[in-house]
Formats: structure tokens, sequence, C-alpha cells
């Protein structure tokens, strides 16, 4: 499968809970600080910065893949209250209908997705990236906020095997980039359990 086709894998599968997801449960608890519809509309930012970002091409690449994405993230000064409102105004923005929301936006980002140049060179929060790099980072997010749905609604998430094949490989990366492969090495080999707090991103 192309980064295309498994990007928009995840994308539909995710949409496939969250169509199923009750209407007297969208205020509940969703992840930390988050609502279910806080979640599900920080979920949604994995579909909107396709649609934004693959339409700001740059002339620069500045990271060279999905790990070197995330490890940069992780390097940066992020301010966690801003993710946070960030989420909150993203669910907002889902509307009154907000699991029919998020399949419009499914559909949008993976029209714009197949339409563009793999090689293309787009705008991201940490520079310029080619649009093959980039999104492998949505996908591991749809895969990661996905299972979060599931926990928090107690609903599956069938989420594709190359999906989540192409989403632990860049966990993996990251945590070797980011110095922590050790401890992952460890844990994956049965060797001791990872350390308390132990997150690549």
């Amino acid at each position: 499968m192309t980064t295309v086709a498994t990007f928009a894998a995840a994308a539909h599968a995710v949409s496939a809970t969250v169509s199923r997801i009750p209407a007297d449960a969208w205020d509940g608890p969703g992840l930390g600080a988050w609502s279910l519809r806080d979640l599900v509309g920080h979920t949604s930012r994995s579909l909107v910065t396709v649609v934004d970002y693959l339409a700001r091409p740059v002339e620069r690449v500045v990271v060279h893949s999905a790990a070197g994405y995330f490890t940069t993230v992780a390097r940066s000064d992020l301010d966690g209250a801003a993710v946070t409102e960030r989420g909150r105004q993203a669910g907002r923005d889902l509307g009154d209908d907000p699991a029919s929301r998020f399949a419009e936006l499914v559909d949008e980002a993976v029209r714009v997705a197949g339409g563009t140049d793999p090689d293309l060179v787009v705008h991201t929060i940490v520079g310029g990236m080619r649009v093959a790099a980039y999104l492998p980072t949505r996908t591991f997010e749809l895969c990661v906020h996905g299972l979060d749905v599931a926990a928090a609604t107690g609903l599956a998430v069938d989420l594709p095997a190359r999906a989540l094949e192409e989403a632990t490989t860049v966990a993996a990366l990251t945590a070797a980039q980011r110095g922590l492969g050790p401890d992952l090495l460890l844990a994956m080999t049965g060797r001791r359990p990872l350390p308390e707090g132990f997150s690549v991103v």
C-alpha cells in the first residue's frame, strides 16, 4: 500500500468508529482534560492539516521522515495548554453533527492526498517535508487517537494492519532517534518493562 492508501484506510477506520458514538456520549470523558468531543476534534486535525498543508508548497525540505517530524516536535518548546485548546476548538468546529463532519473531513483529506504529488515539499509545523514523509505522521496520529476513542467509548476500532505496521515503525524509529531505543528494545523482547512515563511523543 502507498502512504496515501494507508492514510486513507486508517482515516476511514477511525471514522467508522466515530460514526457509532452515541449522541449522549460526546460531552463525556475523552482523554485527560479533553471531553470525547475534544478528543475527536483533536483527531480531526490529522485530516484538517492534510488539507491545509498540502495546499502550501515550500521550496526546501527541512525534515526528511515521519520519525524526524516527531523527534523535532519533541525537542521543541511545545505549549501543552495551546494543544489542549486547539483540540477543544476543533471539537467545537465539528458542529451539531460531529460524526458526519468527521466523515466529510476524511473524504476531503483523502481526496487532497490522492491528488497531490507525493514528492511535493509542503509546509508543516516543523518545516518543509515531502508529502510522502508527512502523511505517515497523520496515519500515526489517527491510529493512536483512534485507539484513544475506542478506550473512551468502549467501541472497537478496526485499524488496518498496514496502518498499524506503519505507525509502530514510526514510533520505534522515533524512540531510537530520541535515545530511547534501548528501553523500547528491552521491553519489546521481554527483558524489562518500560520506565514509568515512557513516551516517544
